[in-house]
């Protein structure tokens, strides 16, 4: 659906993408009162959330099972998940909330017109650069988990050049991964006009992926276990990247060993899916004005 651009006039995709992110920064600085309180109002959140699960761990000392996720690897999960989200948040929710606002004023009709990726344009025109406080908390919150880890008296952890570059590249499979089931969720906004139900439903998926994989693994809880892991993948998100720095996956667990192989596969899977769900849905769309 966009226009055929001769190769010396295509646009360097990152550099569109980084005068995007500037201007949103403009934008964002011209009001900074409500940016400074849109901080305040997501690290709170964030302290709570911490503040919720101390009280528990005064319960237990470890979530999942006996050899569950003790109280600072959990942690790590945590801040993994502030991670993936605030990345989400920031540089494609604003994006696909906007989406089907879009196709009802006809400004659809002005990105197919441009001569760049629409996906690409669809995808990255703002940046919400105030959902990006969580992910600073997050890092303190990892680096305060990991110093407790290396140093606790009974088994201390090392980690690894390879273990924290792994960490990484998890972490962006799993932002990927969310990325794609927003962008399909949101291109649904063509054959529907509003799809305000189905982007709800975005929320409700995701909410699996805030929880380790062991609570699901009893009784029925292995038909949501495999459902969210192999069908729609968002417990690979979090979990994944988690417990490679955490957890190391345990060769003795007959679905642990194969788990990291399987999330590059379905972020591949999921990039190729959305792509082709958005350009079907592309194909679908008519003028605002026809």
């Amino acid at each position: 659906m966009t226009p055929a651009v001769p190769q010396k006039h295509r646009p360097h995709y990152a550099k569109v993408f980084l005068t995007f992110a500037r201007n949103s920064l403009v934008r964002d600085m011209t009001f900074r009162a409500n940016f400074l309180f849109q901080c305040i109002s997501s690290i709170s959140w964030t302290l709570m959330n911490v503040g919720f699960y101390l009280i528990i761990f005064q319960f237990t000392p470890s979530i999942g099972d006996d050899t569950g996720w003790e109280k600072y690897q959990f942690f790590v999960f945590l801040a993994t998940t502030w991670f993936v989200n605030s990345l989400v948040q920031a540089f494609f929710m604003p994006n696909a909330e906007e989406f089907s606002e879009l196709i009802r004023t006809g400004g659809l009709d002005f990105a197919l017109l441009k001569p760049i990726d629409t996906q690409f344009l669809i995808s990255f025109r703002r940046v919400d650069w105030s959902a990006l406080s969580n992910f600073a908390v997050g890092l303190v919150m990892l680096v305060w988990s990991m110093f407790k880890l290396s140093t606790r008296e009974v088994d201390p952890m090392h980690f690894s050049v390879l273990s924290i570059v792994l960490y990484v590249f998890y972490i962006l499979c799993g932002v990927l991964i969310m990325y794609s089931l927003m962008i399909c969720l949101s291109a649904t906004s063509i054959w529907l006009g509003r799809n305000q139900t189905l982007y709800n439903f975005w929320f409700y998926i995701t909410n699996f992926s805030r929880y380790p994989m062991e609570i699901y693994q009893r009784s029925w809880g292995w038909s949501l276990w495999g459902l969210f892991t192999f069908a729609i993948p968002v417990l690979v998100v979090v979990n994944v990247p988690a417990r490679i720095l955490a957890r190391p996956l345990n060769p003795r667990e007959w679905w642990e060993t194969p788990l990291a192989l399987f999330a590059i596969l379905a972020t591949v899977i999921s990039l190729v899916s959305s792509r082709w769900v958005f350009r079907r849905a592309l194909g679908s769309y008519r003028s605002a004005s026809s």
